[in-house]
C-alpha cells in the first residue's frame, strides 16, 4: 500500500488536539506537528505527549479489535522502558485493557526469560507483572527452545490467536542507529526472503539468534507504531525518511509498504535531520 506523497524538504504541519490527563483531571491542549513522509504519519513532540499518543492509538486499536481477542506486540529498548515507567506511574492504562489484551514482544533474543537481555522478560517485570496482568495472556516466545522450533511454536499460537494471515492488532517497534526494526537488520536473510511466513528465527551477525515478525508480518499487522527518541535517532531518521529507497541497508524502510497503518512517534530531537 502506498503512503502520503513525500516531500523534498521537511514540510510540516501544525495541528493542536488534547489528550486526556490521567486522573481525571482537565486535559490540556497539547501542539504538536507532523511530518509528511512516504514511511507513515510522523509525530512530533515532547516524551509525555508522545507516550499519551501511543495510549491513545493503543485504545483505538483496541476498540476495533475483537471483543478479547486483542492482540499487543510490545518491543525492548530504553525508549518503551519509559513508556512502561510512564504507564505504571500515570496509571494510565484502564482495566479493560489489561486484563483484556493478549500481551507479545515483536522480536526476541534466543535468551531465558530471566536474562536482562530479554524483551518479554523485561516488559514482564517492568509492565506486565506490576498491572497485574492475567498470565494466560502473556505470551513469551519459546525462547527455551531451538530457534526454529521457538518460531513455527509461536506461529502456530499466532494462528489460533489471530487467524490465518494476520499478525498482531497493534505492533510497537523501536528503530536501532543501523535503522534496523524488530529484529530486521540490515543485510539480514529474512529481510530478503521470509518465505511468506509472519514470523521467523534468524541469526544475526555479532548478536546471535534472534525471533522476530517478518516483513510479511509487519504488513499483516493492524496498526504499527515506531517509537523514536533522542538525538542518537536523527540520522537514522533521516536515512528511512529522507534518503534514497534501499531497504536491505535501511531495513525500516520496508514500512512504506504499510504506511497507511504507520505512525512514528519522535521528539525534537529525533526530527532534528527532518
Amino acid at each position: 500500500m502506498s503512503g502520503r506523497g513525500g516531500a523534498a524538504g521537511p514540510a510540516a504541519l501544525e495541528f493542536r488536539f488534547s489528550i486526556g490527563a490521567p486522573g481525571g483531571r482537565a486535559p490540556p491542549f497539547i501542539t504538536m506537528r507532523e511530518i509528511t513522509s512516504d514511511y507513515g504519519r510522523v509525530i512530533v513532540g515532547t516524551q509525555a505527549e508522545l507516550f499519551g499518543e501511543a495510549l491513545k492509538i493503543t485504545l483505538a486499536a483496541q476498540s476495533e479489535a475483537r471483543p478479547g481477542r486483542f492482540i499487543w506486540a510490545l518491543t525492548g529498548g530504553s525508549t518503551p522502558a519509559a513508556f512502561y515507567k510512564w504507564c505504571i506511574e500515570t496509571k494510565a492504562l484502564p482495566e479493560t485493557l489489561t486484563q483484556g489484551t493478549h500481551f507479545t514482544v515483536s522480536d526476541e533474543r534466543h535468551v531465558l526469560l530471566d536474562s536482562p537481555e530479554s524483551n518479554f522478560g523485561n516488559a514482564e517485570r517492568q509492565l506486565l507483572a506490576p498491572l497485574g496482568v492475567p498470565t494466560d495472556r502473556r505470551l513469551p516466545w519459546m525462547v527455551a527452545w531451538p530457534v526454529a522450533e521457538a518460531a513455527e511454536a509461536y506461529r502456530k499460537t499466532m494462528l489460533i490467536l489471530a487467524g490465518p494471515g494476520r499478525a498482531y492488532d497493534l505492533c510497537f517497534l523501536g528503530m536501532g542507529d543501523d535503522c534496523h526494526t524488530a529484529s530486521l537488520f540490515p543485510q539480514t536473510p529474512l529481510l530478503k526472503d521470509d518465505g511468506g511466513l509472519l514470523f521467523g528465527g534468524q541469526e544475526v551477525p555479532g548478536k546471535g539468534w534472534r525471533l522476530t515478525i517478518t516483513p510479511t508480518g509487519l504488513r499483516a499487522c493492524g496498526k504499527i507504531v515506531v517509537m523514536a527518541l533522542g538525538a542518537g535517532k536523527a540520522e537514522a531518521l533521516h536515512r528511512v525518511h529522507r534518503g534514497p529507497a534501499d531497504v536491505e541497508n535501511v531495513p525500516s524502510q520496508l514500512l512504506k509498504t504499510c504506511a497507511d497503518r504507520v505512525v512514528w512517534l519522535v521528539d525534537e530531537a529525533a526530527a532534528a535531520k527532518l
